[in-house]
């Protein structure tokens, strides 16, 4: 399981990496760019989606604690937050004018861990509002957001201690 997740995370890396060289080469239109990007994002939802209801069915199935279930959620939900951050710095590295209050002249770096908080913020349900989206493609990707914790943590989290009785019952031969 550990490696599988070090995997994940060096993939998230890899495809951010990826795309921002695609990006700094110049080598299509911005249109072209925030369309990779919004479609790689939604495909990456669709995926931790359906990892963490796999992962929610596998842990009521095999009668995991729920600190462990809790545990495996916890990086579930950071490689989310993750992958929302580098999806934010691309599009604002293709067009500044995708989030208001973001300060000209960050580094890369700086950038990014403004978008880590802006993610985290996002996926926790406080969004301060000090970082707003701007454009279309940015409030659809932060709608994303969004809506994928809301999946996370209002019905996988809250649903895993029922699901497993449900499982229970089932296995003992009720309806």
């Amino acid at each position: 399981m550990l490696l599988r997740n070090l995997i994940e995370y060096a993939a998230l890396i890899a495809i951010w990496y990826a795309q921002w060289l695609l990006v700094q080469s110049g080598a299509a239109s911005s249109a072209v760019l925030i369309a990779i990007v919004l479609v790689i994002a939604w495909v990456k939802t669709a995926f931790f989606g359906a990892e963490n209801l796999r992962q929610l069915m596998e842990a009521s199935a095999k009668n995991w604690p729920y600190h462990r279930f809790m545990l495996l959620m916890l990086v579930n939900m950071s490689q989310i937050i993750l992958s929302f951050t580098f999806d934010f710095h691309l599009l604002e590295s293709i067009n500044f004018a995708s989030f208001a209050v973001v300060q000209e002249g960050l580094s890369a770096a700086e950038l990014i861990f403004e978008f880590f908080y802006f993610s985290a913020l996002n996926f926790m349900f406080f969004g301060y509002g000090d970082i707003t989206p701007q454009s279309i493609p940015a409030k659809l990707l932060v709608l994303t957001e969004i809506t994928l914790a809301f999946v996370t943590v209002i019905f996988l989290l809250s649903d895993f201690i029922s699901l497993k009785e449900s499982l229970r019952w089932e296995r003992k031969g009720h309806d």
